[in-house]
């Protein structure tokens, strides 16, 4: 058997990849991150799959639920909301698995992240005025940050930041970015990415924090700061200029 860890995107059902849909359709056991996962998703399991959902397990309980479909012989979807590759918790149950000799394959997704972005309609990389993206959170009751990622250390960067899991203390995230970024630099909170319900709060740097209480955010939101939120004057890239020379393949 083997474990897919599949992201299952940003929170529409129909933003899962083609390959985690087919490869959830194909896994008699399913673990599945609570309401962080649409239900609808679950339909797309074989009828007869067992679905277990581990918002309330712990480390533990997974490995053990991921060991039990090993034993009897079953392929077990491992369904994330967003994509594996960033705060995601994989990480822990991968080195599990490795120490328990069980196979397992990761299906990316489509991040919160990019959701939001779509939902703004923006591009995070804009010619000339931003070319770096910097995905982080803040530390609170969560594991700390390594040494150097604080905002105050990040944000001297002044690339577009991007934080999850940091609407609850969005006062600190502004009275640290203010210093690098200033107050009317452009910032963005998106809520329920992707999702019916999904709410989008737009302002400077220096109001962004009230508009995000006032709306009562408190989590499952992207909080994004950065000047080509706001960009519009701006050089063509160079990918489709006339000047640059092409080859015919």
């Amino acid at each position: 058997m083997t474990v897919y860890f599949i992201g299952a995107g940003p929170g529409a059902a129909d933003l899962i990849t083609v390959r985690g849909a087919r490869t959830l359709a194909a896994c008699r056991v399913c673990l599945y991150a609570g309401s962080l996962v649409p239900r609808e998703l679950l339909a797309e399991c074989p009828p007869d799959a067992r679905l277990v959902d581990t918002a309330q397990l712990d480390l533990d309980q997974i490995t053990a639920e991921l060991l039990r479909a090993h034993e009897e012989g079953h392929d077990v979807a491992r369904l994330h909301s967003g994509d594996p590759s960033v705060f995601s918790a994989v990480a822990e149950q991968m080195r599990r698995l490795d120490a328990a000799g069980v196979p397992y394959e990761v299906v990316p997704g489509v991040p919160a992240f990019a959701a939001a972005a779509a939902s703004l309609k923006r591009e995070l990389t804009v010619p000339t005025v931003g070319q770096s993206v910097i995905l982080t959170r803040v530390a609170n009751r969560a594991t700390p940050m390594p040494d150097g990622e604080d905002l105050a250390t990040l944000g001297r960067s002044g690339a577009l930041i991007v934080l999850h899991l940091a609407a609850k203390y969005v006062d600190r995230v502004v009275e640290e970015l203010l210093p690098h970024y200033g107050a009317d630099c452009p910032a963005a909170v998106v809520a329920y990415a992707s999702r019916p319900d999904e709410l989008i709060i737009r302002g400077p740097l220096e109001e962004i924090a009230g508009k995000v209480k006032e709306a009562g955010v408190l989590r499952t939101a992207v909080i994004m700061v950065g000047r080509t939120l706001g960009a519009e004057q701006f050089r063509d890239s160079h990918l489709y200029s006339p000047e640059r020379e092409r080859h015919v393949c």
